[in-house]
């Protein structure tokens, strides 16, 4: 049988072929040529084949016929046999497979081998394949090597020695001794190894952290003397003195200095010295400061030290390179928190970073700019922030315009610029803003008297130039309802008044309801500001005449409001005036749930604000709670006008019934859905549990047994988030065993709003037809800061009642 060809010739080979076809063909000839070599034993050319055989591997074609081959090149006693076969396991064989136990003695054999290069081999192959099994049976051969004086196998036996604890972590103690004397090497190879063994014992067991503290001021050592030494070529990296095993200390240091007070001032000094001695004009020296800034703020250091980490961070940001720019801004971001006045003094530089091409540095530095924000600098800010929602690409509106939101509302000047501000956004990146901003401007147009004829002159204007932007067109509306007798009267002292007239408004009015870019809700609210301006202007009949037409609407929403303000004007007309007064103040409160709008009462004093859940089975409640639970359910949607508390004067029901848009018949169904929730809760007795609470996402469960089946268990999930930015995109999953059944239904919304500002609703129906014990697996995924989170969760403690 002839030769066959080297692997320099079959790489020149493929490299001829013109066609994916054609390589496939070669290979699966030279395959074929390899098969026939192995089956009749040929010792003299198996190393040849095997070679030949990794490079197709690299190439994407199948290899594992070879594997048996490679053990018989690592059982060989030649060295350029061993090295083949070592580097064949190493890329066809791993611990799913069976047949790399077999390698296991040849490994010990070669472990104790006379040539030390024979031992480096084996001892490669095991930290990066080995398996459990393997590291357990070769654990004392890999800890004898780690005392040898040979520089070159005390490397090697180190980073295998990381590769045994990662497998069987309980085999740590095993390598404590060897490791005293590592740090006191002179070779660069053998420290860099050594420090990266003491990092992975480190992070795995807490008595080794807290052994290895009193190495501290030996790595501090070493460290000073990289920093200090002169040029040596064996280790210089762009005039930095090795810089990997610059960086590997750092990271230790990190972990040993994390939340120890004589670590973290023992390492102070050292610190600042790499931190303002470091070259920053190469990458090298880059990497070297972020890896010194991470220490800073991770360990207990001083205040100076931590003003110079950020000072560098300030610095990277005006580098030209995007990597460095993005991991500074993400850093800071990290940082803000703790120490925000020396971030905010680099807040010009992160402004400017909104104008960078790059979209991650986009994100990131919009991001940073909400964080900055506070009383003193709003006005600036805002107003950089504003000029960025105009510009920026429709994927940052959401965000931007929600950031907008909460910084207004938390630090708001005053309330003309507070409603300036949320005007200006909603003009901008009105179909990008959160569901629940329109009724919180409503309320805070509401609660500001001074500002009611200035605002509703600036939302009329604002609809004369666009309607397109529904957000923005519904407040306009609900405003121009309320307020439009001050619009006609001209009475705004903050601009000068415009001149229009009844017929001029209406036409506006009448106009969205007729438009194709208004949408159903749009023209619900269109059609309740006319009905509401029947008390405040003269031209009644072209309103009756106006409503009556969307008598017989196609839209059954807009049908049944105009059916009942239709009898209105015909049955109750003696009480239209009292029914379609002002809105009285609202008042907006945060409990442990949702944000509510409760309303005071005429001495400004704040009504009750009703409990999150009805009280345990056992619990004595009043009628007086059950009404506060039957208004105040997780189920009733936050809405732009609430039931005035004024005395109850005649007609007082229908003006519950009709005080707003959002306000009709489909607001009893809520009520009465809540009230039979909590007549329900009181007769099955099943207490509320929280499933989930961590990242500032809790879920709670509230319970219900469906009737006629009482073998069905209704579940609703009520999600909340305390963070200061709004989880997007949330999904929540649900899985049992399969003795039920599960029927998820669509949730409220997919947005979970910061500051506990709203809640996500969602129903679960559970069949447990045989009343096991209940058991849940729970997947939830959003998008939180432009990050994907995903978790999973197990939800084993349900309250008996709800399954027995």
């Amino acid at each position: 049988m002839p030769a066959p060809i080297r692997l320099r010739e079959l790489i020149r080979t493929i490299r001829t072929a013109r066609t994916q076809a054609e390589e496939r063909e070669m290979i699966q000839k030279e395959c074929a040529a390899i098969r026939s070599s192995f089956r009749e034993e040929d010792n003299t050319y198996r190393c040849r084949n095997v070679a030949k055989l990794l490079y197709m591997h690299m190439l994407g074609y199948p290899a594992h016929f070879g594997q048996l081959e490679c053990l018989k090149l690592i059982a060989s006693q030649k060295f350029t046999d061993k090295r083949i076969g070592y580097l064949g396991a190493m890329l066809l064989l791993d611990e799913r497979q069976d047949v790399h136990l077999l390698m296991t003695n040849c490994i010990k054999n070669d472990l104790n081998h006379s040539t030390q290069y024979v031992q480096g081999l084996a001892l490669c192959t095991l930290g990066c394949m080995g398996s459990s099994e393997m590291c357990r049976d070769l654990a004392g051969e890999v800890e004898k090597l780690l005392k040898t004086s040979n520089s070159y196998l005390r490397k090697k036996a180190a980073l295998c020695a990381v590769h045994v604890i990662r497998k069987v972590p309980e085999l740590m103690e095993m390598f404590l001794p060897a490791t005293k004397n590592l740090l006191s090497e002179k070779n660069h190879g053998v420290l860099h190894t050594s420090v990266v063994l003491l990092t992975e014992m480190c992070e795995r067991s807490p008595d080794m952290l807290a052994h290895f503290r009193k190495l501290v001021p030996q790595l501090v050592r070493i460290l000073k003397n990289l920093i200090m030494s002169g040029y040596s070529p064996e280790h210089d990296v762009s005039g930095i003195s090795d810089p990997f095993l610059q960086v590997r200390i750092l990271r230790l240091l990190r972990i040993l200095g994390k939340g120890d007070d004589d670590s973290s001032e023992a390492m102070n000094d050292i610190l600042a010295q790499v931190a303002t001695n470091t070259e920053t004009s190469k990458n090298v020296g880059n990497a070297i400061l972020y890896e010194t800034v991470l220490t800073i703020m991770d360990i207990k250091s001083e205040s100076g030290l931590r003003v110079l980490a950020i000072n560098i961070l300030g610095r990277f940001l005006l580098n030209n390179d995007k990597n460095i720019r993005y991991v500074a801004l993400t850093s800071l971001l990290k940082t803000v928190q703790t120490d925000h006045n020396a971030v905010q003094r680099h807040r010009s530089t992160i402004v400017d970073c909104l104008k960078d091409l790059d979209v991650s540095i986009k994100r990131r530095a919009m991001e940073l700019s909400f964080a900055l924000v506070n009383g003193n600098n709003i006005r600036g800010m805002m107003k950089e922030l504003l000029y960025f929602l105009d510009s920026c690409d429709p994927e940052f509106k959401a965000d931007c315009a929600s950031g907008v939101f909460l910084a207004a509302e938390k630090y708001a000047p005053s309330k003309r610029w507070h409603i300036d501000t949320i005007m200006r956004v909603l003009t901008t990146a009105g179909s990008y803003v959160r569901d629940d901003s329109v009724p919180n401007l409503i309320q805070l147009i509401t609660n500001s008297v001074e500002m009611h004829a200035y605002t509703v002159q600036r939302l009329y204007k604002a609809l004369l130039d666009d309607i397109s932007q529904q957000p923005l067109v519904q407040v306009a509306s609900w405003c121009i309802g309320e307020y439009g007798d001050l619009l006609i009267s001209g009475q705004c002292e903050e601009e000068e008044p415009i001149q229009v007239t009844e017929d001029e408004v209406l036409d506006v009015l009448e106009g969205l309801l007729v438009s194709n870019l208004s949408s159903p809700v749009t023209r619900g609210y269109s059609l309740t500001a006319i009905m509401k301006l029947s008390t405040r202007f003269s031209s009644v009949n072209r309103i009756k005449k106006v409503v009556s037409i969307y008598g017989s609407s196609i839209d059954v929403e807009l049908q049944q409001r105009a059916v009942e303000y239709n009898a209105l004007f015909k049955k109750y007309d003696h009480m239209r005036p009292a029914l379609l007064e002002r809105m009285p103040i609202m008042e907006k409160t945060a409990s442990n749930g949702p944000t509510e709008i409760v309303q005071t009462n005429g001495e400004a004093e704040p009504s009750v604000v009703e409990p999150k859940h009805p009280p345990p089975v056992g619990q004595p409640a009043s009628q007086g709670n059950d009404l506060l639970d039957l208004l105040g359910g997780n189920d009733v949607p936050v809405i732009p006008t609430t039931m005035p508390t004024k005395p109850a004067s005649a007609g007082g029901e229908l003006l519950d019934l009709l005080g707003d848009l959002s306000l009709g018949l489909s607001l009893m169904a809520f009520y009465l859905f809540d009230l039979f929730k909590t007549v329900n809760f009181l007769s099955t007795g099943i207490p509320p549990m929280t499933a989930y609470n961590k990242n500032g996402l809790k879920i709670d469960f509230t319970f219900e047994r469906a009737n006629p089946n009482p073998n069905v268990a209704v579940i609703t999930i009520h999600a909340s988030n305390s963070t200061e930015a709004d989880m997007t995109d949330f999904v929540f999953q649900a899985a049992v065993p399969k003795t039920f059944q599960l029927q998820l239904l669509s949730p409220s919304s997919n947005v979970v709003p910061a500051l506990n500002q709203g809640t996500v609703t969602q129903v679960i129906r559970v069949l447990n037809q045989q009343k096991q014990q209940l058991r849940m697996r729970i997947k939830l995924t959003y998008i939180h800061k432009g990050s994907a989170v995903q978790d999973l969760a197990e939800v084993n403690n349900f309250p008996p009642q709800s399954w027995q």
